[in-house]
């Protein structure tokens, strides 16, 4: 069994990784990579969901590989946790909502395949396929989040405060190998937010 003092110390490790990351991104995001014009979080009677409005431009090298018929996934994740001073925080629920974009030569359109099912792994639960016209329209459907459940509040102590992380990104690691090499370290490819927001007690509102 871990000892307390180790424990504590991951503890510490893991969240200043995560708010070291958060701060990071936030100032790729004021440098126009990804920002967050809407981000809501209800805890209502039955479930918690997150509703957010992404706002980010996708560079010229990632559209030149979409066009040349190279697939890119993104992947939005959020999670609820308890926070533990004496343990790893304890995930009360999460969920995965993956965007697979992909441009169809043959018809000149683009195709979306979303799927969504808990975290931390994608690819689960329901898939809907949706083809649009235009690149604009179909990063519309991307970074748009509309009411994603993302736990139970049941599952939830009322007067416990818990904290949500909310993370998005463009999935560099299911690009092909040679992509996966020419993106490492390059600013054409971050596309990558993360956000926490604090749940509190219910009768402390």
């Amino acid at each position: 069994m871990r000892s307390l003092k180790s424990v504590l110390f991951n503890k510490a490790v893991r969240w200043l990784v995560f708010v070291g990351l958060a701060g990071l991104l936030r100032v790729a995001a004021a440098q126009g990579a990804v920002d967050l014009s809407q981000f809501e979080v209800e805890r209502g009677p039955d479930e918690v969901t997150v509703s957010a409005q992404l706002q980010f431009e996708l560079s010229s090298t990632v559209e030149d590989a979409l066009l040349k018929g190279i697939p890119m996934v993104f992947v939005a994740e959020a999670e609820v946790l308890k926070e533990r001073w004496y343990w790893s925080d304890k995930s009360m629920g999460s969920a995965t909502r993956q965007f697979r974009l992909a441009f169809q030569p043959l018809t000149r359109r683009w195709r979306l395949n979303v799927s969504t099912g808990p975290g931390p792994a994608t690819g689960l639960g329901l898939a809907l396929n949706q083809s649009y016209d235009t690149l604009p329209q179909a990063l519309s459907a991307i970074k748009r989040i509309s009411r994603w459940k993302v736990a139970n509040t049941s599952d939830l102590d009322p007067s416990q405060r818990y904290r949500l992380e909310f993370r998005f990104r463009l999935d560099l690691g299911q690009l092909p190998r040679p992509f996966q090499i020419g993106a490492l370290g390059q600013s054409e490819w971050d596309v990558a937010l993360a956000r926490f927001v604090i749940l509190a007690p219910e009768a402390a509102k």
